[in-house]
């Protein structure tokens, strides 16, 4: 396998901890995880090869993703993969349940747990009223996790990870880990949803499809117009509520060092190279740090080896931004488009009937796919479609023949290309295997020899092969061929670190007996690795923990008895039902953002002195909906009536 790109580490055990005092998380804590979507089995082995130590899939039902559901076959299928090298597999069933509802989740928990799943990804706290399996929780982000005290509540009900809000920064996620021991999860690439999760019932409000139950049709993405209350247009057909994607690559060290254990990549209904480009190069930049700081290890087995060179930037993306890592800032948008619109390549020099000239340093591939934006930008916001693409047939040299030629290109036009062919062809083939470190030692025994393998991880296999002890003649030349053969581990996940033969005297051994003794140990190693594998444990349900507030909105998504019963038992005394039970009549925020558009047309009171934070207006099609700005929070709030209600009457 080529080594093109390769970061390739040293292979590090984990540290042996034997001592039942300590919490698991205690245990786990210099372990660093690599989280990687899978929207279906396959993906999930792929996200495995290219680094992650644990995926997140859905199952049949009731996960976030309501189009990438899977079978419990399928599950099953990950995990026996998976616990090869001690990855986990995370089953998201996220999504807030119906009262009728509750039976067929129960009954699919028990399924996914004994298919081998290590933990369910939870949002409705009426699963914890379900008996469930001794299966690991881990909290949504669905849930709303921003504060200490919400966290810790959490902990004592028997959560094991929280996947924390993606608005936090780095000294709000340093408050939260400084009050848990749970381990830390936090969202490091992919889409941004303009809301905090959990508290958007704007797809609902206008399609019936709701973002808590795994439908949401992604109306932040359209655009929209934005008024004042007096009526003046301050931005006209702009994708206003789309944002940037997530990437941290840059903040990584900082993340660890303020308690982020898990690193999360969105993505389960993304395309097969953009799991594997991205888990790589997030493997890759775990492994330098890693590698750095000896006080880590990666929670999984085996280095990586890929046969590219992961960048992020060469599949889908909408640009990169790092949120509110480090606090507010310009630029957490493209108002543009909510399109992939990818790498600047190249400026127009010259276009004939069916060929554009560039000027570019950059190669050229049939195939590529290239974008622009329109030089009269004024009149292509007319259009829902302001990004305008061509694809090319033929390419020869920065003379790119075209399939159609767009109207709107002209000369000096900047050119986008986000489809890269060569990077695509190469991750269409195998691109990456995982390695493990194994020491070999051939001794004697009463009838014959022994190979005994051990992997750095200090699992241990021993396989005896009854053979007659003849000294070789050459010992020199017989050394060489034992080492030879015995160093052949190419088509498995083993690489020979050491080779010791221990043998009273150097025998001869027929290759093809020695062969087959080396399979038989390998396939015993194997064997030995997955019994030594072991899925979390659950933890401990405190039956007194106090919820930190008394009462719950409909944005607490309480959609069924026994969440409520569950919030009743944890001292909640008043508790709307959920926005989807279309009880509100009344005008409410149907989102709750940190995005704020005063902020971003240099109208926000904090920043120029003097402005009053009225509210605005922003117009989606023919729907006006009214932006109202909490300034001591820093929160947007988009409300709107509840047009299913209407709709129902």
């Amino acid at each position: 396998m080529s080594n093109v790109g390769i970061y390739t580490p040293s292979d590090k055990p984990e540290e042996t901890l034997k001592d039942e005092s300590h919490s698991p998380v205690e245990l786990q804590n210099n372990r660093l995880e690599l989280l990687a979507p899978a929207k279906n089995a396959d993906f999930g082995i792929e996200a495995i090869r290219h680094g992650a130590d644990a995926v997140y899939i859905g199952g049949p039902a009731f996960g976030a993703r309501a189009t990438a559901g899977n079978s419990v076959e399928d599950i099953a299928r990950l995990c026996s993969f998976a616990h090869q090298y001690h990855a986990q597999v995370f089953v998201a069933i996220n999504t807030i349940l119906m009262d009728d509802e509750l039976q067929a989740a129960q009954k699919l928990i028990w399924e996914v747990y004994e298919a081998g799943a290590d933990a369910l990804i939870v949002q409705d706290m009426g699963i914890l009223q379900l008996d469930l399996p001794p299966i690991a929780l881990h909290a949504s982000t669905q849930m709303d996790n921003r504060s200490p005290e919400k966290v810790a509540f959490l902990e004592q009900v028997g959560f094991s990870q929280v996947v924390l809000a993606r608005e936090l920064g780095l000294s709000q996620i340093r408050d939260v880990a400084a009050n848990t021991n749970m381990q830390i999860e936090f969202f490091i690439h992919g889409a941004l949803c303009v809301a905090f999760s959990g508290l958007c019932n704007l797809s609902h409000s206008f399609s019936n499809r709701s973002a808590n139950r795994g439908e949401c049709s992604q109306l932040c993405r359209l655009p929209a117009d934005l008024k004042t209350r007096q009526g003046e247009v301050l931005a006209q057909n702009e994708h206003l509520l789309s944002l940037k994607d997530n990437n941290q690559t840059d903040n990584l060290e900082a993340l660890i060092d303020a308690g982020v254990r898990s690193f999360k990549i969105e993505g389960r209904l993304k395309d097969l190279s953009y799991v594997k480009n991205v888990t790589a190069h997030y493997r890759q930049e775990l492994d330098k740090i890693i590698a750095r700081r000896s006080e880590f290890v990666a929670s999984s087995h085996g280095r990586c080896e890929h046969t590219f060179t992961p960048d992020p930037e060469k599949t889908f993306n909408r640009g990169k931004t790092d949120y509110f890592v480090h606090e507010r800032s310009q630029g957490m948008n493209d108002f543009r488009s909510p399109k992939y619109i990818g790498e600047e390549v190249a400026t127009v020099k010259r276009i004939g009937n069916d060929y554009i000239e560039v000027t570019s340093n950059e190669t050229f591939n049939n195939g590529d796919g290239l974008c622009f934006f329109p030089s009269d930008y004024a009149e292509a916001k007319q259009s829902d479609d302001k990004l305008k693409g061509l694809r090319v047939n033929r390419a020869e040299g920065l003379k790119l023949f075209v399939l159609r030629m767009p109207k709107e290109l002209k000369v000096g036009m900047t050119i986008y290309r986000n489809h890269n062919q060569a990077f695509e062809t190469v991750l269409a083939k195998e691109s990456a295997k995982r390695i493990i470190g194994v020491d070999l030692v051939l001794a004697d025994t009463d009838d014959g020899v022994s190979l005994t393998m051990t992997d750095v991880y200090g699992h241990t296999a021993t396989q005896s092969l009854i053979v007659e002890k003849t000294a070789a003649t050459d010992i020199e030349k017989a050394q060489q061929g034992l080492r030879k053969q015995l160093a052949k581990l190419g088509s498995t996940d083993f690489t020979a670190h050491n080779i010791s033969i221990e043998t009273a005297e150097t025998w001869f051994i027929p290759t093809s007996m020695l062969n087959g003794l080396r399979r038989d140990t390998v396939a015993a190693l194997e064997q030995a690795r997955v019994e030594g594998y072991q899925r979390p444990k659950a933890w401990k349900y405190n039956q007194d923990a106090v919820y930190p507030v008394k009462h719950l909105s409909y944005l607490g998504n309480v959609a069924n008895e026994q969440a409520k019963a569950f919030y009743q038992r944890h001292g909640v005394i008043e508790i709307q039902d959920t926005y989807e039970k279309n009880g509100i009549n009344e005008d409410v925020p149907l989102m709750v953002t940190k995005h704020c558009l005063r902020f971003n047309f240099n109208l926000c009171p904090k920043e120029v002195p003097g402005i009053k934070a009225d509210p605005m207006v922003l117009e989606i099609g023919k729907d006006v909906l009214k932006l109202v700005f909490d300034c001591p929070k820093c929160e947007m709030m988009v409300v709107g009536e509840n047009r299913q209600v209407r709709t129902t009457d």
